[in-house]
């Protein structure tokens, strides 16, 4: 949302890039909107009608749980599939990539350079055709130079970065935002539409917004139920 040279030209970016099948690797502060962009692309990939699938990083970190929830299990004949296989064909999306640990990081890679996996306690390679959007608030380079990230996997992810901006770098949206949120806790919360001055206006684009849009949706619904 929002009608600035920021966001037009963001959203073009983006439109741009989802027309390819490259991994892109989503950059930004947290509550500035890496997941909505991801969907956003996603929806206008030729992979559209496909799955769209979210995952965290930190839950996929050690063990075999984690490798159930990213790959899936076979036992006795019975079938759980992973994230991966949700994903075939359509998108998945990683949120906060730099969480994943080594172990995680080596398996990922292998199944998605070679397109295939094995399912925990499975005998037959799964194929399949995922797209890759990581996200992360991390600065990736450098989590490589400390070693705590692989190299291979940051240049993979890393063809095609996209940063989004914090919303004080767009303040000028802060009024279709406000807009936007009053009407959707209107509809779904039952709360009183109630307007904005100008002096309120003023005040919000002058916030420094640390918690970027996350914060103003929040800041929205406090001051409906209070105001």
């Amino acid at each position: 949302v929002g009608d600035s040279e920021v966001m037009v030209n963001l959203r073009d970016s983006a439109r741009r890039i989802a027309n390819h099948h490259t991994w892109v690797l989503l950059t930004g502060e947290p509550g500035s909107g890496k997941r909505n962009l991801a969907r956003y692309m996603h929806a206008h990939s030729p992979r559209r009608d496909a799955p769209f699938v979210g995952v965290a990083a930190g839950s996929l970190a050690g063990g075999n749980t984690a490798a159930q929830e990213l790959f899936g299990s076979e036992q006795d004949g019975h079938v759980v599939y992973g994230r991966l296989e949700q994903a075939n064909n359509g998108t998945l999306f990683i949120d906060e990539i730099a969480d994943l640990d080594m172990n995680a990081q080596v398996r990922l890679l292998s199944a998605l350079t070679d397109q295939q996996f094995h399912r925990l306690g499975g005998t037959e390679p799964v194929a399949v055709d995922v797209r890759i959007l990581a996200a992360t608030r991390t600065d990736l380079a450098g989590e490589v130079r400390e070693g705590r990230f692989r190299e291979d996997l940051y240049y993979q992810l890393n063809v095609v970065p996209l940063r989004i901006p914090p919303l004080r770098e767009h303040p000028e949206d802060i009024p279709q935002l406000l807009e936007l949120y009053v009407a959707h806790y209107s509809a779904t919360e039952n709360l009183p539409r109630r307007p904005f001055s100008e002096a309120a206006l003023e005040r919000l684009r002058a916030y420094h917004w640390p918690g970027n849009v996350r914060e103003l949706k929040n800041l929205v619904q406090r001051l409906l139920i209070l105001g």
